[in-house]
């Protein structure tokens, strides 16, 4: 039997799960992707640069909510396969009141940071002058971007994952009108610059909220899940229980984002040129990762299905099928990159300089996307089984301990500069890639051997 046919069904059935989460999953990074675009031919390159800083810092206010509205999924992906719905409905009211909370918070967080950190980081005056109202803005849209994703997450967690994905194909494009519109100030608008992409963030994500709302209370499909849903009844154990998997995986995101997001304030110390043409090329980088974190999503709710019915074998296959497709699709990203590195850039700045460094940069994101793909699925498989704080200790090792240390020790003690920073943060994904498969393999086969030495047992 082939490799092929071995897995044939777990291929077909998480591809059918896993491609709308991936276009849903990646519209996050779109929004930053159009933000960028916009910004870099419309405002020039130190706008770019201001894009990028404020990305910087936002990008961790911004997984660390992604990483707690995760929570719930893999509870809901189990809950699910016990079929306790009543369950699911009151894990939703408490998902929200979490989620609307923590939102709240990281706005706030985002207010302090624009104040007190943007201006000691070192960096040009001109562009911590530009991100400050711009991280602000952005600051705010996390609170309907976390509303989306508690609607989002727990459609997801039941297996429903085309509106999200259409939601977020058309609040992209919202996006990109709304962004444009602003930033050049058509239609009789007063051009506003960097704050232009920023207005349009906000409104682009009070609107999927609405509309992933209306759309999960209003259709028939949601109707047994939701009919125990009471936001009056909010219980302290069951949002520990949501914090229980969500904060360490917000932590696992956080380790990592904040590394790359280090990385960029280092390379900001270096230069404008160096942190834009970073910027670009982080922002490709992050497309695939998002599209790998999709189909890592995925593979977190059809383990947790699985290990929610106790078929160790059935969620073996599926998560060794996961790792099989994730790592095609990213070396054929990996080509992507390699061939067209001088030619990608081009779609965010006509900086000549810029583009030649991006142009580097791209060969290096090239290097790891097999390891960023891989380390995104492992840690999605092993969420969807419950296990999140083993594998959050090996994203700290991976990127703080390892990473980032070694790449401020090529680039800038070495003067290897940008390279050598993200030279660094490849031997970190790499890092993380290997001990969290490791962990896969030794909780997965452990689970296996338990159940076959109960079976024994009960004959």
């Amino acid at each position: 039997m082939t490799i092929y046919q071995k897995y044939k069904n777990h291929y077909r059935d998480n591809l059918h799960l896993a491609i709308p989460v991936v276009i849903s999953q990646v519209g996050h990074t779109l929004v930053q992707t159009s933000d960028s675009i916009i910004v870099g031919h419309f405002a020039g390159t130190v706008s770019l640069a201001a894009v990028s800083l404020a990305n910087s810092v936002f990008i961790i206010v911004l997984v660390i909510g992604i990483g707690i509205s995760y929570g719930s999924t893999p509870l809901i992906a189990q809950l699910n396969g016990r079929n306790d719905y009543d369950e699911c409905g009151k894990l939703l009211s408490n998902s929200l009141f979490l989620n609307v909370v923590t939102g709240i918070v990281l706005f706030l967080l985002t207010i302090l940071a624009s104040t007190l950190v943007l201006g000691h980081l070192d960096q040009t005056p001109e562009v911590a002058r530009q991100a400050r109202p711009f991280l602000i803005l952005l600051g705010l849209s996390i609170i309907p971007m976390l509303i989306f994703n508690t609607f989002k997450q727990f459609a997801e967690g039941l297996g429903f994952t085309k509106q999200a994905m259409l939601i977020s194909i058309w609040g992209n494009l919202l996006n990109i009108c709304l962004g444009i519109t602003f930033v050049k100030g058509f239609f009789g608008i007063t051009p506003m610059g960097i704050q232009g992409v920023g207005y349009s963030t906000l409104i682009d994500r009070c609107v999927m909220a609405i509309v992933m709302g209306v759309y999960l209370f209003k259709s028939a499909r949601f109707e047994k899940y939701i009919k125990s849903f009471v936001l009056s009844r909010i219980s302290r154990s069951r949002c520990f229980q949501i914090l229980k998997i969500g904060a360490p995986v917000a932590l696992q995101y956080t380790f990592e984002i904040g590394a790359f997001s280090g990385a960029a304030i280092l390379i900001g110390t270096i230069g404008y040129n160096e942190q834009a043409a970073h910027q670009v090329a982080i922002n490709l980088a992050s497309i695939t990762y998002m599209m790998s974190s999709g189909l890592s999503a995925a593979a977190a709710i059809k383990s947790g299905n699985h290990f929610g019915a106790k078929e160790h074998e059935n969620l073996r296959y599926s998560a060794i099928s996961s790792y099989h497709i994730v790592l095609v699709f990213m070396f054929a990203t990996a080509c992507v990159f390699m061939l067209g590195n001088h030619i990608l850039p081009w779609m965010y700045t006509s900086d000549k300089i810029v583009i030649s460094i991006a142009a580097q940069l791209l060969i290096i994101a090239a290097l790891f996307q097999l390891f960023d793909g891989t380390q995104v699925v492992g840690l999605g498989i092993l969420r969807g089984m419950g296990d999140v704080n083993i594998p959050t200790v090996i994203t700290f090792i991976a990127y703080w301990v390892i990473g980032l240390p070694v790449g401020y020790i090529l680039g800038i003690i070495f003067h290897l500069g940008v390279n050598g920073i993200w030279y660094g943060l490849t031997l970190g994904l790499m890092t993380s890639a290997i001990l969290l498969f490791f962990r896969f393999q030794y909780i997965s086969r452990k689970h296996r051997q338990d159940k076959a030495i109960l079976i024994i047992a009960q004959d």
